[in-house]
């Protein structure tokens, strides 16, 4: 085990935040010169830290408390009716594993879909540069999930494995596919997977009451949040 109190942490200058535009944030990093191995990050995921990139980071802001990390206790998970009719719409597809890994079939699927879904946000326009910087990250604990309908790549779930559970970073997917609800499928899926791993949890991020975009992860009962540095259960 990682004795935390060894690690160097680093706090930005107040920004623009990303999710509430009247907010100003801060962001807590971990030392970038520091080596990530899988223990390390589970425990500070644990903490409510998340990776983007090269960095796992948390917020660190002293007026604003809104972004609270949340999770999925897989064994205690049940899905609803709604959930199970994604299950069952999207039974015909095919999940390989993938190395993170920019191709040029991946990348066309990454760039349709935020010029389709985030052509507002900060990851607009999309690149190459930045899908490499974002995600193809060479990291042993780092995989790409690819759902296929036969052969037609429909999906990719970016999925950080954990010594206590998976960690999704990132899914993007075909926009027109919209009755497969194909973001809905692949948390779903990984639910799923982390159970016939027989580990703990999916760590979903952070969710933000009033950020219309985190608004999915409550549809996922029991969820977990982090609140004073207990994960308390909400079902």
């Amino acid at each position: 085990m990682t004795d935390l109190s060894q690690l160097k942490f680093y706090a930005t200058h107040p920004h623009a935040c990303s999710y509430l535009p009247e907010e100003r944030a801060t962001t807590l990093f971990l030392d970038p010169q520091q080596p990530i191995d899988i223990e390390t990050y589970s425990q500070l995921s644990e903490l409510g830290f998340r990776r983007s990139g090269d960095h796992l980071y948390r917020p660190h802001c002293k007026q604003c408390s809104a972004c609270i990390p949340a999770r999925i206790p897989v064994e205690a998970f049940t899905p609803s009716s709604a959930q199970k009719r994604i299950l069952k719409r999207n039974r015909d597809l095919q999940i390989e594993q993938l190395m993170p890994e920019l191709t040029d079939e991946i990348y066309a699927l990454y760039e349709r879909y935020i010029r389709a879904r985030h052509a507002d946000g900060d990851m607009f326009p999309p690149s190459k540069e930045q899908f490499a910087s974002f995600l193809a990250k060479d990291w042993n604990f780092c995989r790409f999930y690819a759902f296929r309908d036969q052969s037609r790549l429909l999906a990719v779930a970016v999925t950080d494995q954990l010594s206590n559970g998976l960690s999704a970073v990132y899914t993007f997917f075909d926009p027109d596919e919209t009755r497969r609800s194909l973001g809905r499928y692949a948390i779903l899926w990984q639910i799923e997977e982390t159970r016939r791993q027989g580990l703990e949890a999916v760590y979903l991020g952070y969710w933000i009451k009033n950020c219309r975009k985190m608004s999915y992860k409550t549809e996922y009962r029991p969820l977990e949040m982090l609140v004073n540095q207990r994960w308390i259960r909400l079902t």
